[in-house]
C-alpha cells in the first residue's frame, strides 16, 4: 500500500518528497521497483535543442524583432528601444533577449562603412651571399641628461651578419640617412639590381629622400609590416647585442664618447665575435670570403684530435659548425611535399651503440640487468 502511494506521489512531487512523506528510504524504494534489466538511456539532447520553459514563443520574437525593424527604432541602439517600450509600459522581453534575437538574424555588425586596409604582405628575403641583402635600422642611445638621445644608424649584411656601414649622430634625419647609404654602396661596389635594403617603417625609412636614392642606385627596397617587431631581426639582434655588452653604460656623458664606444664595439663585431649564426665565424671572415679556409683549419684541428684520442668521440668524428647556405627573413612555411632551403636536421641517436662499447668486459650486451634501449630523437 505504501509503495503504490509513493508511486502515485512521484509524478507530481518527486520520489524525494514522497519518500520522505511516506518514512521510506529512497534506496529502498528504488530497489524495490527496480526494472530488471535496467530501461535503455534516452540520447542525450544538446542543450541549445532542449524544450526552454521560459523561452519566448515565435509570434513573441518575430514582435520584437518587428519592433527594432520599424522606423521608429531602426536607427536606435537595442538598449535604447528597450527602454522606450519599458517607459510606455511594454515589456516584450530582455536587453539580451533583444540582442541575441538580432544576433541571430545576423543584424549586429557595423551597419556603417569602414575603412578596410589591405593584408600588409609579408616580406620573404632570402640571401645566399654577402651584398645581397642588407637590413638597417636606427637605435637610440642615452645622453648625459634625461630626455637626450644619441641615434646610431647601423647597416647590416643579412647573411655574414657584417655591418657594412654605421653612423652616430645627435637627431634622427632623412638626409643623414641619404648620405649613410649611399656611402655604404659606393665602398661594397653595389651595381644596380644587386641588393635589397629591408628597413622597418621609420620616419627616416620611408622618407622621399630615402626612397629617391634608392631609386637611383637601383636598389630594392623592402619594408616591414605595420606593428610587427619581428620581421627586421637581424638589425635587433645586433642591437640587442650591444646593449648586453659587458662595459655598456647606462648614458654617455657626450656624443664623442659613445661614437667612440660604438666604434669599439663595432670593430669586434666584425673581426673577433664568432657568430653563432654563421657557424661561429666572425662576420668579417664570411663577407669576405674567408670562412671556408678557417673552417678546414677547424677540421684539421679536430681531426687530429680524433686521431690522438678516438675513444673520447662516441658517435662519430668531430666536425666544425657548418657554413649556413642561406639567411631568410621570414622564411616561406613549408607544406607536405616541400622543404625548406634549411631544413631541420633529424636524426635518431642509437645510445646502445656506445653502451656496448663502454660495457665493463664481464657484462653482456644482453645481460639482464643491463639498462633498456634508449632512443633519443633531436631536432
Amino acid at each position: 500500500m505504501t509503495g503504490e502511494a509513493i508511486t502515485a506521489m512521484v509524478p507530481r512531487i518527486g520520489a524525494r518528497a514522497a519518500c520522505a512523506a511516506a518514512g521510506v528510504p529512497r534506496a529502498s524504494w528504488y530497489r524495490r521497483h527496480r526494472a530488471s534489466p535496467a530501461p535503455a538511456r534516452r540520447a542525450p539532447v544538446p542543450h541549445r535543442d532542449r524544450a526552454q520553459p521560459r523561452a519566448l514563443a515565435a509570434g513573441e520574437r518575430q514582435a520584437i524583432l518587428d519592433a527594432l525593424h520599424s522606423p521608429r527604432f531602426a536607427d536606435l541602439a537595442p538598449a535604447e528601444t528597450w527602454a522606450i517600450l519599458l517607459d510606455e509600459g511594454v515589456y516584450p522581453g530582455s536587453q539580451s533577449t533583444f540582442y541575441r534575437l538580432l544576433r541571430a538574424a545576423g543584424e549586429t555588425r557595423e551597419r556603417r562603412r569602414q575603412a578596410v586596409h589591405p593584408a600588409a604582405v609579408k616580406p620573404e628575403l632570402v640571401a645566399t651571399a654577402p651584398n645581397q641583402v642588407w637590413s638597417w635600422d636606427i637605435t637610440r642611445l642615452h645622453g648625459p641628461a634625461k630626455w637626450t638621445y644619441y641615434y646610431l644608424y647601423v647597416i647590416l649584411d643579412i647573411h655574414s651578419r657584417y655591418v657594412t656601414g654605421w653612423m652616430l649622430a645627435a637627431r634622427e634625419s632623412a638626409a643623414l640617412a641619404e648620405k649613410l647609404i649611399a656611402a655604404t654602396c659606393a665602398k661594397q661596389g653595389i651595381s644596380r639590381g644587386q641588393l635589397t635594403i629591408h628597413t622597418d617603417r621609420g620616419s627616416s625609412m620611408t622618407s622621399r629622400p630615402v626612397a629617391f636614392l634608392l631609386a637611383d642606385l637601383g636598389v630594392t627596397q623592402s619594408r616591414s609590416r605595420p606593428h610587427v617587431s619581428n620581421d627586421n631581426p637581424y638589425s635587433e639582434a645586433q642591437f640587442k647585442t650591444l646593449k648586453y655588452r659587458p662595459g655598456f653604460p647606462s648614458r654617455f656623458g657626450s656624443v664623442e664618447a659613445a661614437r667612440a664606444h660604438c666604434q669599439g664595439f663595432l670593430a669586434w663585431y666584425n673581426h673577433e665575435h664568432r657568430h653563432s649564426g654563421i657557424g661561429l665565424h666572425t662576420p668579417s671572415d664570411l663577407h669576405h670570403g674567408h670562412a671556408p679556409a678557417v673552417r678546414r683549419k677547424r677540421a684539421a684541428t679536430l681531426s687530429a684530435a680524433y686521431i690522438a684520442h678516438p675513444e673520447r668521440f662516441v658517435t662519430r668524428p668531430p666536425e666544425p659548425p657548418e657554413i649556413p647556405v642561406s639567411s631568410w627573413i621570414n622564411p616561406p612555411q613549408h607544406t607536405e611535399g616541400h622543404h625548406p632551403v634549411k631544413p631541420a636536421k633529424r636524426c635518431l641517436i642509437e645510445v646502445d651503440s656506445f653502451r656496448d662499447r663502454c660495457a665493463p668486459p664481464n657484462r653482456s650486451a644482453h645481460d639482464p640487468g643491463r639498462a633498456p634501449s634508449l632512443h633519443l630523437w633531436w631536432r
